[in-house]
């Protein structure tokens, strides 16, 4: 939209079908957004209108919100959904507080995807491969293009907290700030579009996929999550003498009610799963443990004000919004229906089949779709669409054959 328009306040409406577009352009029938597709109008959220700063000539974005004409919410968004559970909250004096960690691999350009990525020529004009985990050199010539990373995301208004590189090869996470959980959400959102822009103009490519290198660590988007007491801020996983509440109980035990169920929301893509089933600390369980980071759910060592649940099964590919959405959907579940959770596991541990997940995008579509829970928290609407959405995309996955089929079967007998 031009600029003139955007300031007389012109809507700005489109067809409804789109909040279900899967990632190749196509459509789901046209029964799961309505038959005659009408249009929803995009809100601007006056708190996030800006300046791009990477951007010449000046360009600007908005974040929207997805709003039936008649004023509500569209069920499809899933913006509206993580606003909703919000709501939710506040209507028992509550309300939950997140904090990202977002992994990122920044490799060299890949024109041909049939051939892996590769990390940037460094400085000294090698690769790097695979021992600078949490160093600070500069030696894979990285520092001008995160300078420009920094710059735009003080511009942008997104507070860091620390940034390292990670485990993978040129693999890197960045700490968000804990705040409020939409904030986080649009936070997150706009991190990864400034990420894939400012490399672009620096020759670069950033990969948010979960696990784009075989043999190395995949990327995840860890969720921190506590509740406080509206008003008065107080933490109400932690009582008086800063020993854990019943609260803090039951909202781990809706955590590990709904994991397996919104599997598919943490891990929504085909890569996804590539991650979750490779035990290079992406574990694929509803555990809750003390400081382990094999547990699906993790508490951190922390002071008590501080307490909180870590959800270390969604990966850098989660839509923010609806991950953020599901794990507090499921902890304000956990509270309201006084769920206990299962013992903690400490030290080495086998997962109990009753705490596994679905290890593949289509067991964890099937278990959505038997989901009561899931229709019961984001309505049936949206987990019908999202459902068959998905279903294109693993179709589309499984219309093409892999070179490793080629490589290894086409020989046998």
């Amino acid at each position: 939209m031009t600029a003139e328009g955007f300031l007389e306040g012109r809507r700005l409406q489109m067809a409804r079908g789109v909040l279900l577009q899967c990632i190749m352009g196509g459509y789901p029938e046209s029964r799961f957004y309505g038959s005659d597709d009408g249009d929803l109008a995009l809100v601007p959220d006056a708190v996030h209108i800006h300046r791009l700063p990477w951007s010449t000539p000046p360009r600007a974005l908005a974040i929207c919100d997805a709003d039936e004409l008649t004023g509500e919410s569209s069920r499809l968004s899933t913006r509206g959904q993580l606003k909703a559970v919000i709501a939710r909250y506040a209507a028992r004096g509550l309300a939950p507080v997140v904090a990202t960690e977002l992994e990122f691999f920044v490799f060299a350009p890949n024109t041909d995807p049939t051939q892996p990525f590769q990390p940037p020529l460094g400085l000294d004009g090698r690769r790097e491969v695979g021992f600078s985990a949490f160093s600070i050199s500069s030696n894979n010539g990285l520092r001008p293009f995160f300078n420009e990373v920094y710059e735009c995301m003080a511009a942008l208004g997104l507070p860091r907290d620390t940034f390292m590189h990670e485990m993978g090869v040129s693999q890197f996470e960045i700490n968000l700030l804990h705040g409020d959980p939409l904030l986080l959400a649009d936070q997150t959102f706009l991190f990864k579009h400034l990420l894939k822009e400012v490399a672009l103009k620096h020759g670069l490519t950033v990969v948010c996929m979960a696990k784009p290198l075989a043999k190395t660590a995949g990327s995840s988007m860890h969720i921190h999550q506590s509740v406080v007491e509206l008003g008065t801020g107080r933490n109400v996983f932690s009582d008086a003498a800063g020993q854990p509440t019943a609260t803090f109980r039951h909202f781990i035990g809706g955590q590990q009610a709904g994991m397996a169920d919104f599997t598919a929301l943490f891990a929504p893509n085909v890569n996804s799963y590539q991650r979750l089933c490779h035990p290079y600390a992406s574990p694929n369980n509803a555990c809750w443990s003390h400081d382990n980071r094999a547990a699906g759910l993790r508490i951190p060592a922390s002071s008590p004000v501080a307490r909180r649940v870590e959800n270390r099964l969604p990966g850098a590919d989660a839509n923010p919004y609806l991950a953020i959405a599901a794990s507090l959907a499921a902890g304000l579940h956990g509270i309201e229906n006084q769920l206990e959770p299962t013992p903690a596991i400490q030290g080495e541990f086998e997962v109990p089949e009753a705490l596994s997940l679905p290890c593949t995008l289509h067991a964890a579509l099937e278990r959505l779709k038997r989901s009561h829970l899931a229709k019961e928290l984001f309505g049936k609407e949206f987990i019908e669409g999202y459902i068959a959405s998905k279903t294109m995309e693993l179709t589309s996955f499984f219309d093409e054959i892999t070179p490793w089929e080629r490589r290894v079967l086409a020989a046998q007998a």
